[in-house]
C-alpha cells in the first residue's frame, strides 16, 4: 500500500446517521476484547491538528512525501528544519482526557490491544501500554543507510549544535510533527548526518507515499482476528492505511463503533458513529462503567 496526502474524500452513497448515544460504545466495552484504533482527532484536545478535520492541517500543508525526501537534499534541509521546531512544541504536549480514558480502559483488563495512526506518542504517554504505532514515532530516527535508530532527542541535541541560532517563530504545527515555516525560515539551517556512517537520517515514521511494513500490517490484521469489537478514535478513515482494519472486522461480523465529529469513509462498516468530542465522551464511558480516569496532566517526554 502507497500512502498519498487524500485531502478529502466524499461518500457516494448515503451514509447511516450519526448518534450521541454511548451506551454500544459502553457495552463493548464492559464486554472486554476491544481493540482501540485511534487517529489524529484523539491528540486534538492536546493542542495537535488533525489533517482533515475542520482547521486540518492539510487544507494549508501538504506533507513531505517520500520520494522528495530520499531524492532532495534542499527537500531534507526543509523538512529537518521544520521537523526540528516541531518537535520542541510536541514535547510540550500533554495527554488529554480521551488518552487517559483509554489508558484507564486497559488497565482494567477492558481492551484486546490499542493500534495508533499517530506519531505523537501521547497514547504511551498516558499510560497505555503495548500500543502498537502504525505510522512509527517521532521519538525515534532511523538512518536510511546502516539502519541505525537513534533516539530523537539526541539527534534534536546535535542540531541544536549545528543550528545554535536557529527561533524562528512557526505559523503553526501539524500532526506529523512538521511546523509551519517559509523557505526564508528554513534558511541555510544545517542538517546532520547519522554519527554511525554518515548516511540521511529521516524520523521512523511512515512518510505519505511510503509503504508500512507488511509485518506491521500483519501484527495490527491479528490484532483485529483477536478482537471481540473495534472501537476507532479520531480517524475520518480516509487512507487505507486505517480502513482496512475497519473492514476487516466488519468483515469477520465483530462490532464497529467510530467516535469521530465528522463523517468517516468506514462508516457504512460500523455500528455507530457517535458525533462527540472524543474527551467528554470517553470520560463519560469511564464514568458510566465506574472507572476512575486520572484528571492529572501526565508527563510527557522531554525534549531538552
Amino acid at each position: 500500500m502507497r500512502m498519498r496526502p487524500t485531502l478529502s474524500w466524499t461518500p457516494t452513497e448515503e451514509l447511516p446517521p450519526s448518534t450521541t448515544d454511548l451506551q454500544s460504545v459502553a457495552d463493548a466495552l464492559a464486554a472486554g476484547g476491544a481493540l482501540v484504533l485511534s487517529g489524529a482527532g484523539i491528540s486534538t484536545e492536546s493542542g495537535i491538528p488533525d489533517y482533515r478535520g475542520e482547521g486540518g492541517s492539510l487544507s494549508r500543508h501538504t506533507p513531505m512525501l517520500y520520494q522528495d525526501f530520499t531524492g532532495s537534499a534542499r527537500a531534507r534541509r526543509r523538512y529537518w528544519a521544520r521537523s526540528h521546531l516541531g518537535w520542541r512544541a510536541f514535547g510540550r504536549a500533554r495527554p488529554n482526557a480521551g488518552h487517559r480514558a483509554t489508558a484507564a480502559f486497559g488497565r482494567h483488563g477492558l481492551l484486546s490491544g490499542v493500534i495508533t495512526q499517530n506519531v505523537d506518542g501521547l497514547q504511551q504517554a498516558a499510560g497505555s501500554e503495548g500500543v502498537v504505532e502504525l505510522h512509527g514515532s517521532l521519538e525515534r530516527v532511523v538512518c536510511l543507510g546502516c539502519g541505525v535508530l537513534t533516539s530523537r532527542n539526541e539527534v534534536a541535541r546535535r542540531l541544536e549544535e549545528a543550528n545554535p541560532d536557529f527561533a524562528p517563530v512557526a505559523a503553526g504545527i501539524n500532526p506529523d510533527g512538521d511546523a509551519d515555516l517559509s523557505d526564508g525560515q528554513v534558511g541555510d539551517f544545517q542538517v546532520v548526518p547519522c554519527a554511525h556512517c554518515g548516511g540521511i537520517l529521516k524520523p521512523d515514521v511512515v512518510f505519505f507515499g511510503e509503504a508500512v511494513s507488511p509485518h506491521r500490517v500483519e501484527q495490527c490484521r491479528e490484532l483485529v482476528r483477536a478482537a471481540d469489537s473495534l472501537l476507532v478514535l479520531g480517524s475520518s478513515l480516509t487512507v487505507m492505511s486505517g480502513l482496512r482494519f475497519v473492514r476487516q472486522a466488519a468483515e469477520a461480523g465483530k462490532p464497529v463503533l467510530i467516535i469521530n465529529r465528522d463523517v468517516t469513509r468506514g462508516d457504512r462498516h460500523a455500528a455507530a458513529r457517535i458525533e462527540l468530542e472524543l474527551g467528554p465522551a470517553l470520560t463519560a464511558v469511564a464514568d458510566r462503567l465506574g472507572i476512575p480516569v486520572d484528571k492529572a496532566a501526565l508527563p510527557h517526554r522531554p525534549t531538552g
